[in-house]
């Protein structure tokens, strides 16, 4: 006889209390300080994410929906949101089953997930960058202060 999985029943029923929090944002937006900090696995199975922000965050990821966030939609199995990332909108795909934590601060809530090891995501999708290169040298971090005295020069 197999064993009830517990932890996976509530995973599910509290991912529900996510999917009608995000919808009542969705219909409503957020106010009265409303905002939800939302982490997840970045490589989880489904998930889309700009290929620079699965680099800068190669297992886990915080986005915050408060003020700049647009085209929130919500479905039964994930959510996508358009976020503003180093000056350019992005979407970004996230399934409800790639959750890690949901948090709305305003009235101290907090709700932690235990997701499955999944393969990686394959399916990354970023806004055009109209034909320019990426000039970020990955290869080093650059301070402000040094970029400032070379522009000088």
């Amino acid at each position: 006889m197999s064993r009830i999985d517990y932890q996976n029943l509530l995973d599910n029923a509290l991912k529900s209390v996510v999917k009608d929090a995000l919808i009542h944002a969705q219909i409503n937006g957020l106010g009265d300080g409303t905002h939800f900090f939302i982490t997840f696995k970045t490589r989880a199975a489904g998930v889309v994410l700009p290929d620079f922000l699965r680099i800068r965050y190669p297992d886990i990821m915080t986005i915050v929906l408060q003020y700049s966030y647009n085209n929130l939609h919500v479905s039964d199995k994930e959510f996508g949101v358009q976020l503003t990332f180093d000056g350019r909108p992005f979407f970004i795909r996230v399934p409800f089953s790639a959750l890690v934590e949901f948090k709305d601060p305003s009235v101290d809530f907090m709700l932690s997930f235990h997701p499955k090891g999944n393969a990686a995501a394959d399916n990354d999708m970023e806004l055009p960058l109209d034909g320019k290169e990426d000039t970020i040298d990955k290869g080093r971090i650059i301070s402000l202060d040094e970029f400032r005295k070379n522009k000088n020069k």
